[in-house]
């Protein structure tokens, strides 16, 4: 299949800013619904960007008339982060290939910075239009489907090309290294975040009374897209074993995906309605962080997840699986506790010590927001990427 014909306009070479310009990023996504993780870095990262000297745009390739777009501006405006929206009819729509290259020459676009699959395959094409320098965040490959190993195959392809790929855990980096990345273009710069925006600002019975939860009764909470490699599915389980042990919890899960129907009828058929809680998507996840006893983080895969990062800043204490960049960001029995994935004994068993255990609630509580301040804070993950960004560019990006 040949490229659409493109009209001509002027090209910037990459990194040539006169004076009074400031090199430009763009980030590029392709996303349903209301999207997930990655958002919170992307929309975060212009503001950050610019003491260093970058101007930034999002541009969100989304499926025609889908509402979820809706809620990413809004999450996008409140983060002061200009968002495009270039509609996507699937991996043969050639006219967003056009939209992408009329976006990057209309805004003389420096450095195309991926975030999926999709986008990092577009920058190959679109920089025979525009010549730029190209980047990408690995963010994770936790789909377990026949397609999706296929789209994760072509990304590994496509991030051989790229001049930086910076991934967010250990393992991703040693998944790029494999995939014969090169290890002289690959950095690790994990997730991180705003700690001035993510604190606590009220106790967890207020925040309970707030949003209509029983104070006098522990509050488990999760977040995150309803999918199977979350594996709410085993924490519903683990739940229903510490009632029936007799401990009063009650757990609330919020997102929204394509598991919810069978989680819906997993709840019913045991008989929880009362106890367990589908929120679907909310906006105000930091009030709902804040009324939590317990973060509970059940994945089967991830990268390295934002929602404990969110949890444990807003000190709420966590217990998470052990995979990926997860034990390098919560060491066992000193920032939070750890299980198997998979294992539901030891889901229930560690949701148990915690339950009955209100001073190791505290304690674990305190020392999660002192992990996350002093080495995931947002702006030192920026100070880092604005590196990356100097170094595709020769050094243009300082003020």
């Amino acid at each position: 299949m040949t490229l659409p014909s493109l009209e001509q306009a002027p090209v910037a070479p990459p990194g040539d800013t006169a004076p009074a310009r400031r090199p430009m990023v763009l980030h590029t996504r392709v996303v349903t619904e209301t999207g997930g993780g990655p958002e919170k870095t992307i929309f975060n990262s212009p503001r950050f960007l610019v003491p260093y000297g970058y101007d930034s745009i999002c541009a969100y390739m989304h499926p025609p008339d889908d509402p979820g777009f809706e809620m990413l501006k809004q999450k996008a405006a409140e983060a002061d982060a200009p968002l495009v929206g270039i509609e996507d009819r699937g991996p043969l729509d050639w006219r967003t290939v056009r939209h992408m290259v009329r976006l990057c020459r209309r805004h003389c676009v420096d450095i195309w910075h991926g975030h999926d699959y999709k986008s990092n395959v577009l920058g190959l094409i679109v920089r025979r239009f525009q010549p730029m320098r190209l980047v990408s965040t690995v963010h994770g490959w936790n789909l377990r489907t026949s397609r999706a190993s296929l789209y994760y195959w072509i990304d590994r392809m496509a991030l051989r090309h790229y001049d930086r790929v910076v991934c967010v855990s250990d393992d991703l980096h040693e998944c790029c290294l494999a995939a014969k990345v090169s290890a002289q273009r690959c950095r690790v710069i994990e997730n991180a975040i705003d700690t001035e925006q993510y604190a606590r600002r009220m106790s967890t019975d207020e925040a309970k009374r707030r949003l209509d939860f029983e104070p006098n009764r522990l509050l488990i909470g999760a977040v995150g897209r309803l999918s199977a490699e979350k594996n709410f599915a085993g924490l519903i389980e683990a739940v229903e074993r510490l009632l029936r042990k007799g401990l009063d919890v009650q757990l609330m899960i919020v997102g929204d995906g394509d598991q919810r129907g069978p989680l819906e009828g997993l709840i019913a058929q045991r008989g929880l309605g009362d106890r367990v809680r589908l929120l679907g998507f909310r906006s105000d996840t930091i009030d709902l962080y804040q009324a939590m006893d317990i973060y509970a983080l059940s994945s089967l895969s991830e990268g390295l997840p934002n929602v404990l990062l969110e949890a444990m800043a807003l000190e709420v204490p966590v217990l998470a699986t052990r995979i990926a960049g997860v034990p390098k960001l919560v060491r066992h029995q000193t920032d939070g506790l750890l299980v198997e994935p998979g294992d539901v004994d030891a889901l229930t068993a560690g949701l148990q010590s915690l339950a009955v255990d209100e001073g190791l609630r505290t304690q674990l509580a305190a020392a999660g927001r002192r992990r996350i301040e002093q080495s995931y804070s947002f702006a030192a993950r920026m100070a880092a990427m604005r590196a990356v960004y100097d170094e595709v560019l020769g050094g243009k990006g300082s003020p």
